[in-house]
Order: C-alpha cells, then structure tokens, then sequence
C-alpha cells in the first residue's frame, strides 16, 4: 500500500469530498458560532502549510497549520475520511505537522478542537501526541463548545 503524505493546494478538485466531510462532521454537533474551520480558499494563503494524505494517489487524509505569529502556529483541518478511521492516519498526518512545523521554525503549536463527545477521539489523539489544554489564544476566546490545546515544540 503506498501512503504518501505532500504539501498541496486546498483548491484541488480532487479534495472536495474531503472538505464536505469536514464541512458536514462541523455542522453536525456544533452551533455555527463556535464552528473555526478554513475553506479551500481560506487556507489557500502563504502563512498556511496544508497537507494532504494519499493512499495509491486518493486523498484520505488532509491537516494543516496557520502561522499567526512569529513561532506559533495552529493546527487546522484535521480530518480522515470516515471509512479509513482506526488505521493510524489521522497520527501520521500529525507527526507530520509537527516535523513540518518544526522545520519552518515554529517553537509552539496549539489547536481549539470541540468539547462534543464526537471530537474525544480527537483529543485523545492530541493528548497522546503530548499537546496539554490551555486558555484560548490567538482571537479566541472562552467557548463551552471548545476545548485550546497546546505544546512546546523541541
């Protein structure tokens, strides 16, 4: 099976059913004001590093970080289409984040996720990756539907 992982333009057409997974696991449990997500051409921006996660070429996998102050970045877009959860995916494309990050010269990477039982798998896979919660940063600001996580990179 060959897994590749690459910098890639959110714009591509062959993206868009990631994206409306995204989109729609977003509206699924969260109210709209507490929902942070970028579009495609949001994240389209020189200060975002988006990813993409090709098994035999299909984009299955996508996640990103947005440089929004010298040394600090955020996590965005994580997601892995439904029907490859449980395979390790969603920690390959973070270990990738963070080696990407690194190299870019950010020394803090921080996240807001939901507080919904649909995201525990989320944070669990953030907690074990050694990001701990924190107070919002950034625009944030306190939200019962949010949970900030945070960790120094080395």
């Amino acid at each position: 099976m060959s897994v590749t992982i690459a910098r890639e333009s959110p714009t591509r057409p062959d993206l868009a059913l990631l994206f409306a997974r995204h989109t729609a696991d977003m509206h699924a449990d969260t109210p709209p004001e507490s929902i942070h997500m970028m579009d495609a051409g949001a994240l389209d921006v020189a200060e975002v590093f988006f990813y993409v996660l090709r098994i035999e070429g299909a984009p299955v996998c996508m996640g990103a970080f947005k440089r929004f102050e010298p040394g600090h970045a955020e996590v965005k877009s994580m997601h892995v289409l439904h029907e490859y959860r449980g395979k390790g995916l969603s920690r390959q494309m973070l270990d990738h984040l963070l080696t990407a990050a690194r190299a870019e010269g950010i020394m803090r990477l921080s996240l807001e996720t939901g507080s919904q039982d649909m995201f525990r798998p989320a944070r669990l896979l953030y907690e074990r990756a050694g990001f701990v919660e924190c107070a919002p940063f950034g625009t944030y600001v306190l939200d019962p539907n949010s949970i900030f996580m945070t960790r120094t990179l080395a």
